[in-house]
């Protein structure tokens, strides 16, 4: 059985208030379905059956739509974790419903074509207790080449960053949720722990990966998915 996948659906989603005022952010739609439906087919469409979702602010949306659109077959548990808890806290209040086994974390606004399973197999198979997927996003302007006498040599548009940022999509053991607490940032204090201790290893993806942080963001993927290109979308 593959692990429970806990998504992180609570943030208020700031930087698109063209659209959260009324609905939270995981339920801003691409393509007419909400980022959130996205997230869960890409597992979903991969074998992985057993959801919890961290609500929060405006949960009580989340929660109708995930009762008449769960994935077929799939169980999907939405758990309030209040409307500011950080990404470390709200995976801890749900520390329960994940049985003592391995389990996945994600965000509700992050698409990419990730072969999950592989991923999956890498977390198993180095024995750390955290695996992150990294990713190095393309830049949203073009940069200048320069040589060493700051001679313009040329111009490259909107080339990938040379740094690996977190992409989400991350495997979990059990014994992560020691590290967390009621006011914890995941990514910041329990991640560095682990990196620290030697326990957090980056599964590489060079494929694509987007993340709806602005409405710009959400009219990229709007694009992409209206011209019958989406990426991420690797279900029939």
């Amino acid at each position: 059985m593959l692990p429970t996948v806990v998504i992180l659906c609570g943030g208020r989603g700031t930087r698109l208030q063209e659209h959260t005022h009324a609905i939270p952010k995981a339920l801003v739609e691409i393509g007419g379905h909400p980022i959130l439906w996205h997230v869960m087919q890409l597992y979903a469409s991969q074998g992985f059956a057993d959801f919890v979702l961290c609500t929060g602010y405006l949960g009580e949306q989340v929660e109708a739509f995930a009762r008449a659109n769960a994935p077929a077959g799939a169980r999907v548990r939405c758990v309030d974790t209040g409307l500011d808890t950080p990404t470390g806290g709200r995976v801890a209040l749900v520390a329960d419903h994940l049985d003592d086994a391995t389990f996945c974390v994600t965000y509700a606004d992050g698409v990419a074509d990730l072969d999950l399973r592989d991923l999956l197999r890498f977390h198993d198979g180095h024995g750390a207790l955290a695996t992150i997927t990294v990713v190095r996003p393309r830049l949203p302007f073009g940069v200048a080449e320069l040589n060493g006498d700051s001679v313009v040599c040329g111009f490259h548009e909107k080339p990938r960053s040379e740094h690996w940022i977190n992409g989400g999509f991350l495997c979990l053991e059990p014994a992560v949720l020691e590290r967390l607490a009621p006011d914890s940032i995941l990514e910041r204090e329990p991640l560095e722990s682990l990196a620290a201790d030697g326990e957090l290893r980056a599964y590489r993806h060079e494929g694509f990966w987007d993340c709806m942080d602005t409405y710009k963001d959400a009219v990229l993927l709007n694009d992409l998915w209206k011209s019958g290109e989406a990426p991420w979308r690797t279900w029939t």
